[in-house]
């Protein structure tokens, strides 16, 4: 994978951020530790049982949403391209005593690196938007399918995308053509405040349409997509969260609009059309 300008930009980034995270109020990683799951609860019903499957978390960042899976009786292996993260994640591991794979590599080049298939392919929240190419992805996801095996992927809904950091005022384009999204904003989503270097980032918008498109162009078959009308963080100042749960809703009397989405596919293990 050429080691292009946003790929070193975000390494260093997330590199920086990761102690940060697993510090956090947000991740809870004691509460981790606890036994507490960290899934969304629509995610285990929708992709259904795991038990003795094989289970590969693209972009698993430190690990705790591969490690829910795991207890929930999956093989799971995990890779992220964030040295950082992956010790933190074996470390994690280790201490909760989950057995469990994970791997420093970038997501274009998991095929190559791991040299083997899973029953499951698995993406989580917050993953999407890091990748330019939504093609080279998703024909790297059926590389990593047995034949017949599942993806499944949760994420947070584009269309929010289009409004104000703390506000419902529309200041972005939902279609931005492929064009990256430049940052500089120091702190992380865990702590706006922490004082932070490594601040330039670049990220992408994928209406639901292109990812869908993505996916079906390589082979894929559609078997559910869901919308959902909440989030796991205070995205917009009018959310909030029921106590002691991380689920953020809007009040009762407002509209109700798409946050998360979740999308289950199956591969029939065709691979001549592939452009590898």
């Amino acid at each position: 994978m050429m080691d292009t300008e946003h790929r070193r930009a975000n390494r260093a980034m997330w590199d920086e951020r990761v102690d940060l995270h697993v510090e956090s109020d947000l991740y809870n990683v004691p509460g981790f530790l606890a036994g507490q799951c960290r899934l969304r609860d629509f995610e285990p019903g929708e992709l259904g049982s795991v038990e003795g499957r094989t289970l590969l978390h693209l972009q698993c960042h430190f690990g705790l949403d591969t490690l829910s899976w795991a207890r929930r009786g999956a093989v799971v292996t995990g890779i992220d391209f964030s040295e950082p993260a992956i010790e933190a994640a074996r470390k994690i591991a280790r201490h909760a005593d989950i057995p469990a794979t994970f791997e420093v590599c970038d997501v274009y080049e998991t095929a190559a690196t791991l040299d083997r298939t899973f029953d499951i392919v698995y993406t989580g929240l917050g993953a999407l938007c890091w990748i330019p190419d939504l093609d080279a992805w998703a024909r790297e996801i059926v590389r990593l399918l047995v034949p017949g095996g599942t993806f499944y992927m949760s994420e947070f809904h584009p269309f929010t995308d289009v409004f104000g950091e703390d506000d419902l005022v529309v200041t972005e384009s939902y279609f931005d053509d492929g064009r990256p999204f430049r940052d500089e904003t120091s702190g992380t989503y865990s702590d706006r405040s922490a004082k932070t270097s490594n601040n330039l980032s670049y990220s992408w918008t994928h209406p639901l349409s292109r990812v869908i498109t993505a996916l079906l162009k390589v082979g894929l078959t559609l078997d559910s997509i869901a919308e959902h009308e909440y989030t796991v963080f205070p995205r917009f100042s009018a959310l909030s969260a029921a106590p002691g749960t991380d689920i953020f809703r809007f009040p009762d009397d407002h509209p109700r609009l798409p946050m998360m989405y979740s999308i289950r596919m199956r591969w029939n293990g065709d691979r001549d059309n592939l452009k590898m």
